[in-house]
């Protein structure tokens, strides 16, 4: 797709462009093969080998289907992705991907089940899933360098019983954000010392600077890879300016206030299994953060090759 279709995509346009999944279809084509045609099966790119095979619903033959004649398999484009097997119209999963990617604070499964009249709630709710295991990344090819603030935070519902400040029932997340890049969200099992090095190591280039709070878990970083500065939360320190620095974790925070007003105020629980799909879901939109809403959709959709979420795993 061009670069000024993507930029202006609104929800508008995805509703008069994609009236129909013939529309919808050629859509994802142009997204997922914007480099030719190729088959899912045996990733074969000759399109030579590649026959379209004509519509006809008294047969059942669906729209867009193809064969390929290097492994003799019938595909479409949705075969290896999020969308195979769903019995859900591809023009309202377009417009699923348009209001998760652009919702802030993102968008509760039942307002999705009410926008699009779908069946159930269980339908928006694996939906909405689907779509969230597309967005994440399941590797990462390169490492946070320059500044990066480190933090961690504790997800969950109110315990009755116990102090505002208790951690019972919570899971704790730790987040990663590269001073003006990406960020990196994970959920961590327990937070001590080793497992926060390790995070830190495992995504942060060496030479990089490492902005933290003053809490004592982040002190065993090693001075030979990387430089730590910290701010004295304990003092109501929260910005420091030295010469060549500002010291402060505000952006990583900042990443968390919208995190949380999303759990509190649109999904109200999550729960510890799926958690780190809706981190992938917040990390999409602030890594895209400087892009238009329609841009954003089709960043996402880009990420839907080999992704596939089933609700029951198959059997053998």
């Amino acid at each position: 797709m061009k670069t000024k279709e993507s930029k202006d995509l609104t929800l508008i346009t995805i509703i008069d462009q994609f009236p129909t999944d013939e529309a919808a279809r050629e859509h994802l084509e142009g997204i997922r093969w914007q480099h030719g045609i190729f088959c899912p099966h045996c990733k074969c790119k000759d399109q030579s080998k590649f026959s379209a095979i004509a519509a006809n619903p008294a047969k059942k033959v669906r729209a867009g289907l193809r064969w390929c004649a290097n492994c003799e398999k019938q595909f479409t484009v949705t075969i290896g992705t999020i969308f195979e097997d769903s019995h859900i119209p591809l023009r309202k999963w377009l417009i699923a991907w348009y209001l998760i990617c652009s919702s802030k604070k993102g968008i509760s499964s039942l307002q999705l089940q009410r926008l699009l009249e779908l069946g159930s709630y269980r339908s928006a709710l694996f939906m909405a899933h689907r779509i969230r295991f597309a967005l994440k990344d399941p590797a990462f090819n390169y490492k946070l360098s320059g500044t990066v603030e480190v933090d961690e935070t504790y997800v969950g519902g109110k315990q009755t019983g116990v102090g505002q400040g208790s951690k019972v029932g919570k899971v704790p997340v730790v987040s990663l954000l590269e001073r003006g890049g990406q960020v990196r969200s994970q959920v961590m099992r327990s937070v001590t010392g080793k497992n926060l090095r390790q995070a830190i190591n495992d995504n942060v280039a060496v030479t990089s600077e490492i902005h933290t709070d003053d809490n004592w878990k982040y002190h065993g970083l090693d001075p030979r890879y990387y430089s730590h500065h910290a701010v004295m939360h304990c003092i109501k320190e929260y910005v420091r300016r030295e010469p060549n620095r500002i010291v402060t974790t505000n952006g990583v925070e900042g990443f968390f206030s919208l995190l949380k007003r999303g759990v509190v105020g649109t999904f109200h629980h999550i729960s510890e299994r799926h958690l780190p799909l809706y981190l992938a879901e917040f990390d999409h939109r602030h890594n895209c953060r400087e892009m238009t809403d329609g841009e954003r959709t089709v960043r996402g959709l880009q990420k839907i090759e080999g992704k596939r979420l089933m609700l029951r795993a198959p059997v053998n």
